[in-house]
């Protein structure tokens, strides 16, 4: 009787286990719905386009942005950013608002503890010579290195400028809110910028200035990456004599 082969056995095959990517604090990046009679927001309109974008880190990380359109009312503003915020745990907020009249991206320097609104919002309030926080300190600044964000964007040929005043109406009361609540959210940086009318509106204010979507978009985008890689803001000039 032959001898039976002996059995051999199957080499058992090791699945390689995938390393997941660790997941990186987003961009929190918001707009206003439009107001004051108008029918498109500019903010928005190029916030939008930016979400789901991702921006590298020092350490070649990618966050992620997520947009938000924020109403232009007093208080509901500020609870839906910070809900916002609770909800995401972002690395960075920055805010972005219409200024129809200004020619250039406003990289805006500072908040003050104050509304005092020309118009209504688009609720019908119209607080006037209220605090944003009702015993809050008298102004915040901004902890993003505007400076450095000034000269990358004049680099890329986007036309910008440093403000010293976001206003008193709701661009200004989110701006404050933000900075206040951003003082409970260790390492979390925040700021606001203020861009022009679009083309499309400008048209219907005669004189005005404006900046096409496109534009502000990619001025975003450099605002963005500037503010993810520097930690320590360069000392050029950026002032006003009034």
């Amino acid at each position: 009787m032959k001898a039976r082969p002996p059995t051999v056995q199957a080499p058992t095959l090791q699945t390689p286990t995938l390393q997941a990517p660790a997941l990186q604090a987003p961009i929190l990046l918001t707009g206003f719905a439009p107001f004051g009679g108008e029918t498109d927001n500019p903010s928005w309109d190029a916030v939008r386009r930016l979400d789901g974008a991702s921006i590298a880190g020092n350490d070649g990380a990618e966050h992620r942005i997520v947009a938000r359109c924020l109403p232009v009312a007093f208080g509901q503003c500020l609870d839906e950013l910070n809900q916002a915020i609770d909800s995401l745990r972002p690395a960075l907020v920055l805010c972005v608002g219409q200024a129809g009249g200004r020619a250039q991206l406003s990289l805006e320097r500072i908040a003050i503890n104050l509304d005092d609104a020309r118009i209504a919002d688009n609720r019908g309030a119209q607080p006037i010579d209220e605090p944003v926080v009702a015993d809050g300190p008298a102004a915040y600044f901004t902890d993003l290195p505007i400076k450095a964000m000034l000269a990358a964007l004049r680099t890329a040929g986007i036309p910008a400028e440093v403000s010293q005043t976001a206003g008193t109406y709701v661009c200004n009361h989110l701006f404050y809110g933000l900075m206040h609540t951003l003082r409970g959210h260790d390492g979390v940086r925040g700021g606001f910028i203020h861009i022009p009318y679009a083309p499309a509106q400008a048209a219907r204010h005669a004189g005005a200035p404006s900046l096409a979507i496109d534009t502000v978009v990619q001025g975003l985008r450099v605002a963005l990456e500037t503010a993810l890689t520097t930690r320590v803001d360069r000392r050029i000039a950026g002032g006003a004599e009034h």
